[in-house]
């Protein structure tokens, strides 16, 4: 899924002439790519000629973290086990930078991968921009009937597949258990249980309650989800975000914090959020699969007697209970000068045994439903909880302007935290913000 999302609207570095100018240069580049299939004369594409053998380099950005990287890098190199004429050439690219830097190279024409790792509400936005090459009837879509249904929806723009779905996942409330033992508390299921839970867990243990990722938007949407609320009908186009749902979603986290039931920090809450967890200093945190391994190398939770000290529940809810549907595309380059490896590759990365290589080593979920059968896969803790999970999580709106809505929720989501807005204005900011920017929607 998806981490570090403020540094994304960071680093957007587009004006309004930009993508016009970048769907032009990637289109010319993929038309070339094509005619070159087309002819038969392979040069380019790194193929002889038809049914020829594999050749040339495929360049793979990577956007796993540090916990993942190792093992994303020896699979993508597996590849060449199963074509020795192709040459991978791996670039982990830091998950902030990504998404800007992608935009840049395949805007500018130049320094774009051939295939790159995309968090899922990326393909719309990009396919938009014309930077992602159609996958609908080429290798790189195999077996398309053993994806999850959820997992295929965002890979579609507009009618056509532009990615092959690699990992899903949702977030979930990883805690503590001897902490909550020690605290004489039950793992909470209401945003109210949890606050009545703080003052017992910080008299009996010392730890905070909660770590509360005040930083990324992203982790706002269980508390929005939890009041039986949403961003946007999608389907409708009407702006959902500052109904009472999202007033109680801005006040939920202004009251845990204000409790002192949750700390939060507005700066790195992704590496803040992870260390307190892993040195006992909260006794819970709302997190993905993607943490799990990170997580487990934390005293706490490492060495005699605390192998099986984490714990993952659901994240606590209002009215309702919700997190939201994450993961991982496979998606490929509309400029790409060697477009049949590229589709071989992300077959390849997003098949079966890949996949089931990827849960054994990383606990990740995987996006294929016959995986879920395989013993090693099906016994993991980690899959035993969040499959059910992902099964139940509420799906993002797939569309271009996707990762657009969070940014206005970062900002009133500081707002709120430092006290500089109240919870009606934090929605009512927001709202007339995704107004702007879905300028069709009501």
């Amino acid at each position: 899924m998806r981490r570090g999302i403020p540094g994304i609207f960071g680093r957007r570095g587009r004006n309004g002439t930009y993508g016009i100018r970048g769907v032009t240069a990637a289109a010319l580049a993929a038309g070339l790519a094509l005619t070159a299939t087309a002819c038969g004369g392979g040069g380019s594409d790194g193929e002889a000629a038809a049914g020829g053998e594999l050749s040339g380099t495929v360049t793979f950005w990577d956007t796993s973290n540090d916990a993942e990287k190792a093992t994303y890098r020896k699979l993508a190199e597996g590849f060449q086990k199963e074509h020795p004429k192709v040459q991978v050439k791996y670039v982990s690219v830091p998950f902030g930078d990504a998404n800007a830097k992608f935009k840049n190279a395949a805007g500018g024409g130049s320094g774009a991968p051939d295939v790159m790792r995309t968090e899922v509400a990326w393909v719309a936005d990009f396919a938009n921009l014309g930077y992602l090459a159609p996958l609908d009837g080429t290798p790189a879509l195999d077996k398309t009937e053993d994806y999850l249904p959820q997992a295929l929806g965002s890979t579609k723009f507009n009618g056509k597949t532009y990615a092959a779905p690699q990992v899903i996942d949702t977030l979930g409330l990883f805690y503590n258990k001897k902490l909550l033992k020690d605290a004489g508390v039950t793992v909470p299921k209401t945003f109210p249980e949890l606050t009545a839970a703080a003052k017992q867990i910080k008299e009996k243990t010392g730890a905070t309650a909660l770590y509360l990722r005040g930083d990324d938007p992203y982790w706002f949407l269980p508390y929005l989800y939890g009041q039986g609320g949403n961003m946007v009908d999608a389907r409708d186009k009407i702006v959902l975000i500052d109904d009472d749902a999202g007033v109680k979603a801005f006040k939920t986290i202004k009251d845990l914090v204000d409790s002192k039931a949750a700390v939060t920090d507005a700066t790195d809450g992704q590496e803040n959020q992870l260390k307190a967890l892993k040195d006992g200093s909260v006794a819970m945190a709302v997190d993905g699969p993607w943490d799990i391994e990170g997580a487990r190398a934390g005293k706490v939770f490492k060495g005699p007697g605390n192998k099986d000290n984490l714990g993952v529940a659901p994240v606590p809810g209002g009215s309702a209970q919700g997190s939201p549907q994450g993961g991982w595309n496979l998606s490929v380059y509309a400029g790409s000068k060697n477009l049949q490896a590229s589709y071989a590759f992300v077959k390849y990365m997003s098949s079966a045994q890949v996949q089931q290589q990827t849960t054994e080593q990383l606990s990740l979920l995987p996006t294929r439903k016959s995986v879920y059968d395989v013993p090693a896969v099906k016994n993991n803790e980690m899959v035993k909880f969040f499959k059910p999970a992902v099964d139940s999580a509420v799906q993002r709106p797939w569309i271009a302007e996707g990762n657009s809505l969070f940014e206005p929720i970062k900002v009133q989501m500081n707002k709120v935290l430092t006290g500089s807005a109240t919870p009606e204005q934090a929605a009512k900011a927001t709202g007339d913000a995704y107004r702007k920017l879905l300028k069709d929607y009501k």
